[in-house]
C-alpha cells in the first residue's frame, strides 16, 4: 500500500514538473519578448520586425532575414559599439542587455534564406 502511494506522489510530482518550462526556457521566453519589445519601439518605424509583411522602409531588411545577411555576434557587437550601415539609420547604442534581447529576438523570428 506504502508503495502505491508513493508511487502516485511520485507520478504527481513528476506531471507538475512537466507542466513547468525549465528555468532556462522561461529566461530564454523573457529575453526574447523583452528583445521583442526593443524592435517595437526602437526598430518596428523602419524594419517589419515579425515573421512576415515586408519594412515600412524598403532599404531597411526585414528581421526575419536579418541574421543571413549578419552573423549575430557580429550584430550583436555592432548594436552596442553603435552600428553603422550603408543605407540611413538613425544613431543609437544598446547596452549589452538591450542588445542581447534584440538578438535573442531576432533569432526566434528568422526564417530560412531563399
Amino acid at each position: 500500500m506504502v508503495r502505491i502511494v508513493l508511487a502516485a506522489a511520485a507520478a504527481i510530482l513528476l506531471s507538475a514538473c512537466a507542466n513547468q518550462p525549465a528555468p532556462e526556457a522561461a529566461q530564454q521566453a523573457a529575453l526574447v519578448e523583452d528583445g521583442r519589445e526593443i524592435a517595437e519601439a526602437q526598430c518596428a518605424r523602419c524594419h517589419a520586425i515579425g515573421s512576415y509583411g515586408d519594412s515600412p522602409n524598403a532599404a531597411a531588411p526585414p528581421f526575419r532575414t536579418a541574421l543571413s545577411n549578419y552573423r549575430a555576434d557580429v550584430l550583436e557587437e555592432e548594436l552596442i559599439q553603435g552600428i553603422r550601415v550603408s543605407h540611413p539609420m538613425p544613431d543609437f547604442q544598446f547596452n549589452p542587455q538591450g542588445a542581447d534581447a534584440l538578438i535573442a529576438y531576432l533569432r526566434s523570428v528568422q526564417q530560412p534564406a531563399g
